[in-house]
């Protein structure tokens, strides 16, 4: 993925200078896969640029709230948006989560989170970097207590999880009680193990769905799996 200042889709642009976390495949695969159904409300976790929250808003008639705790990331998202053609569905409000979930009387059909995830492991020297990457601010148990706590009883929870971490988040989501409906390994070459999982919670227990996308082939090319599902974001495509 491009580390440059800016990336151009289809539809938009995102800028992405003041961001520690730049656009990269876990928040681009959140937001082609995530079901949108007939979610009217949404709240994306953790916004950074803002790119889970444009993508869903091309794909949807949604209202989207948008919830980032590093402020030069917030404004950088709220300027992304206010460049979209979908600017009057997209709000960004500067908050941690729970801060948020605490205090907002809004409740949502859909959640979506590209969650911070590295657990007890060497932080960069880049604070901003360290608060998008560490879990330190956002564990797993705050990211689903809160969300179960704004979803309306038919709402949804959509994260993408390193695959070492995904029982470890599952189980995280019963216990708050949210159940799991599907999941996609994320196998980034074919032959290799998964590391990426996809996953959709609700509030009612059900069998779960379990598939799996290959992001490249044996030669090193996109699949047609993944060149369908992003195709429409990528210019390339």
């Amino acid at each position: 993925m491009s580390r440059n200042n800016w990336f151009v889709f289809k539809q938009f642009r995102i800028e992405q200078q003041k961001a520690a976390m730049k656009v990269g495949t876990d928040g681009v695969l959140l937001g082609a896969w995530t079901p949108i159904n007939e979610a009217l409300q949404i709240l994306d976790v953790g916004t950074g640029t803002g790119l889970i929250s444009l993508m869903i808003a091309q794909r949807s008639e949604a209202i989207i709230d948008a919830v980032e705790i590093d402020k030069a990331a917030s404004e950088e998202a709220n300027y992304n948006f206010e460049q979209s053609k979908w600017s009057n569905r997209l709000k960004v409000f500067h908050a941690g989560f729970q801060e948020f979930s605490d205090t907002t009387s809004e409740h949502y059909d859909l959640i979506v989170s590209n969650p911070p995830f590295f657990i007890n492991s060497l932080k960069s020297k880049d604070f901003a970097l360290s608060v998008a990457r560490h879990n330190d601010l956002l564990s797993f148990n705050q990211l689903v207590s809160g969300s179960r706590r704004l979803l309306n009883s038919n709402g949804r929870l959509c994260v993408i999880i390193p695959f070492p971490s995904w029982v470890e988040f599952k189980e995280s989501a019963r216990l708050s009680g949210l159940y799991l409906r599907q999941h996609t390994m994320v196998i980034p070459k074919l032959g290799r193990a998964p590391k990426r999982v996809l996953m959709e919670f609700s509030l009612d227990a059900c069998y779960p769905v379990n598939n799996e996308l290959v992001v490249l082939d044996e030669d090193g090319n996109y699949t047609e799996a993944y060149k369908k599902l992003t195709a429409p974001f990528y210019p390339a495509f």
